[in-house]
Order: C-alpha cells, then sequence, then structure tokens
C-alpha cells in the first residue's frame, strides 16, 4: 500500500509539475496517463498522496530537508482536498491528478500555506 502511496505521490508530483505552466501561459501541457491506483481513493488517501507529493516537490524546489515541510505540507494537502468538491473528488479518481479547477485551489492552498509554486 506504501508503494502505490508513493508511486501515486509521483504521478501527482509530475501531474501539477506538467500542469501548472499550462496554468500560466494559458496552454495545456501534456498530462501523464490516468493512474489506475486512484480509482477508489477516499479523501483522506487524496489527502495523503497530496501531502507525500507536497514533500517531494516542495523539498526539490526549496533545496531544503522533507522533514522540515511537513507542517507545510499537511496544510497545503488539508486546505486542497477540504476545497475540493466532489466532481473534483470524482476527476482526481479518474485521472489521479488534479483537474484545472482543483489545481486553482491547491495554488491558493500553497499560496496561504507558505509554500512556493513549482512554475
Amino acid at each position: 500500500m506504501r508503494l502505490a502511496t508513493v508511486s501515486g505521490a509521483f504521478v501527482f508530483a509530475v501531474a501539477m509539475t506538467a500542469a501548472l505552466p499550462a496554468l500560466a501561459s494559458g496552454t495545456t501541457a501534456p498530462l501523464p496517463p490516468p493512474d489506475p491506483t486512484a480509482a477508489n481513493l477516499s479523501p483522506a488517501q487524496i489527502r495523503e498522496r497530496a501531502y507525500d507529493a507536497c514533500l517531494v516537490t516542495q523539498a526539490k524546489i526549496m533545496a531544503t530537508p522533507r522533514e522540515t515541510l511537513r507542517e507545510p505540507c499537511r496544510c497545503y494537502a488539508r486546505r486542497t482536498i477540504a476545497a475540493m468538491t466532489q466532481d473534483e473528488i470524482a476527476a482526481f479518481r479518474q485521472t489521479g491528478y488534479f483537474n484545472d479547477s482543483a489545481r486553482g485551489k491547491a495554488l491558493e492552498a500553497l499560496d496561504a500555506c507558505n509554500l512556493r509554486r513549482p512554475i
């Protein structure tokens, strides 16, 4: 189960990194293929994936140890998943990554939790 979570976090991190430049430029960036392991995830499991992906992505962006990012990434994951609608949760389950409207909420959560945008 942990391997699935970590691999899911990686897919999320890649999707987030690939998609966020598209938001900035107004063009569509290619997204990774759908992740079939996301199909039956609960919101708590999606939050855990977002947390794991945040640790990986932010540690790389900020060149800092993951341990120092635990609270900001918890903040990010809680805010993002709490703000998502049922349709956004369903879209995540279909693809394994945030759709455009959920990505906007994720960006807002990054800002609120004092994390860097991966753009």
